[in-house]
């Protein structure tokens, strides 16, 4: 994407003094789009590749500015407060301009890559002390390739070390030419059956393994970067002893790992959905205990793949 002479691109979201993306202190950027529909993506806001509309209850005093202000007549009132015929939305903002409260707010900012150096240089003292960087995360990051790889290559110039955090279900062509680039991939692995795969995240998981297995080769014979497999437990859907065996077996094979997170299930987003008007299909599904997760580290170390909770 270009905006006037500059790549650039849409973000939703920048974290500073983030710990949870890579190693070190990190800066993350939110890159908005993705190709998936997780269950439990914690990020839903994320997921449209456009600014998208978001309304928060909790805040609105029922002015019915945002009502009278619409051009299309996109908003009107109902038993649960303002809602969106999203059909009639151009995105235009007026209903966010006019809202006294800031209760509907379009998630989602242009930003070039002239924004991203400029922010991400205030922190070199805290990746120089930390051994961090700057992340790209979404969403999909690659699902902005230009963007992403003008980022990187501009980061690497100023040799800020940088991390991509991909579900890997991305054109093959585009995740090989971001490893040029990019010192860590932080690849996530959900499931390994495909239509399990398929039917909790909406896509198959045919070209998420091929390009891991296209990157892991990429980074053995340049013999620099690596990779961060990253897996989300999730009780019920991929915390079965079958997928985590098939897991173990998938990390095994590659040559490029540096570590293996296992990230815990979390309803903290929930939220999100409501104000998004979107469903939460997790419904009630509890976060893993504590056993739980020490249970799956100590089935990974038993076959030889060291695995941490977090990170």
């Amino acid at each position: 994407m270009i905006f006037g002479t500059e790549p650039a691109g849409i973000v939703f979201d920048v974290k500073r003094y983030s710990i949870h993306d890579g190693p070190g202190i990190r800066t993350t950027f939110f890159f908005k789009g993705c190709p998936l529909f997780c269950w439990w993506c914690h990020n839903p806001e994320g997921i449209s590749p456009l600014p998208a509309p978001a309304y928060h209850k909790n805040r609105c005093i029922g002015c019915g500015r945002c009502v009278r202000e619409c051009p299309q007549a996109a908003r009107s009132f109902g038993k649960d407060g303002i809602t969106l015929d999203s059909s009639r939305c151009v995105e235009c903002r007026e209903c966010e301009k006019a809202c006294p409260t800031r209760a509907i707010e379009f998630v989602g900012i242009k930003m070039t890559v002239r924004d991203v150096l400029r922010i991400a240089k205030k922190d070199i003292p805290f990746f120089d002390e930390s051994g961090g960087g700057v992340t790209f995360s979404g969403g999909e990051p690659l699902m902005q390739p230009e963007f992403l790889l003008a980022c990187l290559k501009a980061l690497k110039e100023e040799e800020i070390r940088t991390a991509v955090d991909t579900s890997g279900f991305c054109r093959e062509d585009d995740i090989l030419h971001a490893a040029e680039y990019a010192d860590l991939f932080l690849f996530d692995v959900k499931l390994i059956d495909p239509k399990q795969h398929e039917h909790y995240t909406g896509v198959s998981n045919n070209r998420i393994l091929k390009n891991l297995e296209l990157l892991d080769q990429k980074i053995g014979r340049e013999g620099r970067g690596g990779i961060n497999i990253r897996i989300p437990l999730i009780p019920g859907v991929n915390d079965s002893p079958e997928n985590l065996e098939a897991v173990v077996e998938l990390v095994r094979s590659l040559r490029s790992v540096v570590a293996v997170n296992v990230l815990p299930y979390h309803s903290i987003g929930s939220g999100k959905y409501k104000n998004l008007e979107l469903e939460f299909r997790m419904g009630k599904t509890a976060s893993p205990t504590d056993e739980d997760v020490m249970r799956v580290l100590s089935m990974f170390a038993s076959r030889g793949v060291h695995a941490v909770k977090g990170g």
